[in-house]
């Protein structure tokens, strides 16, 4: 009976979605020789601009490096308030509605709050990418924490091992592969986040591809777009080798 109405209410979802989202086949047929017109005016890419490319990429990966360092660091401490394990009820409970806000709120409008109070450049979408990855990371942090196995926790207690020496080789061993999992993912995920952040100024190749084409400099977009492709397929790259060392 629950199964039933799960899939009538799955169902009904598809069904109001579909009828109600304005999805026309005309208008597909429409876009076709519009989207053509569009790209035509990409080719070919303009790559008299590879200077204003490596700075934009520099600053998308600075905007995802510290972003995603600073995050770690203030995950660790709200990851720990976080943990069912370690924390009273009235703190871990609170700690994760906090994050489950943070969570909520779109990174966009962190960044247009982040813009306004610091300016334009890099340090509002570090300052945006921290505040959104924290509340994420955090709620991992907590949950490898609460997932620990406590047989090898009591093994060491048993032979006399002390607090320091239970967290080395008791609790790190299975926290590590999943924090640094979710550390890596959530890299790769600030990666491509700090691309768009530049629709709103903050910094990146993301502003770059804003100013051309609304300054219809469509030829500089599609080197801008090439640049976003390749710093794509190497972070994608990279984060397959990470991860293959640490799980």
């Amino acid at each position: 009976m629950h199964r039933t109405v799960t899939w009538l209410v799955v169902v009904g979802a598809i069904a109001w979605a579909a009828l109600t989202a304005d999805v026309e086949m005309a208008k597909f047929a429409k876009a076709g020789p519009r989207l053509w017109d569009f790209l035509s005016r990409m080719v070919p890419p303009d790559f008299t601009i590879w200077q204003d490319m490596l700075r934009g990429l520099a600053e998308t990966l600075q905007i995802a490096i510290l972003g995603t360092l600073f995050a770690v660091i203030l995950s660790v401490f709200f990851g720990v308030l976080a943990s069912e394990t370690l924390m009273q009820p009235y703190i871990w409970r609170s700690t994760r509605a906090l994050l489950a806000a943070i969570r909520a709120i779109p990174l966009i409008l962190v960044a247009m709050l982040m813009v306004g109070a610091v300016g334009l450049g890099p340090l509002p979408g570090i300052l945006a990418i921290t505040f959104h990855a924290t509340g994420m990371l955090s709620k991992f942090y907590a949950e490898a924490i609460d997932n620990v196995a406590a047989g090898p926790i009591t093994a060491l207690q048993s032979a006399g091992a002390s607090r320091q020496q239970q967290l080395r080789y008791g609790i790190w061993p299975q926290m590590a592969p999943v924090i640094l999992r979710d550390t890596v993912f959530r890299f790769e995920l600030n990666l491509r986040e700090s691309l768009v952040l530049g629709v709103v100024g903050a910094g990146g190749i993301g502003l770059y591809i804003q100013t051309y084409v609304r300054s219809f400099q469509y030829e500089k977009a599609a080197t801008a777009t090439l640049t976003v492709i390749i710093l794509v397929l190497l972070s994608e790259l990279a984060n397959g080798y990470l991860k293959k060392r640490v799980t």
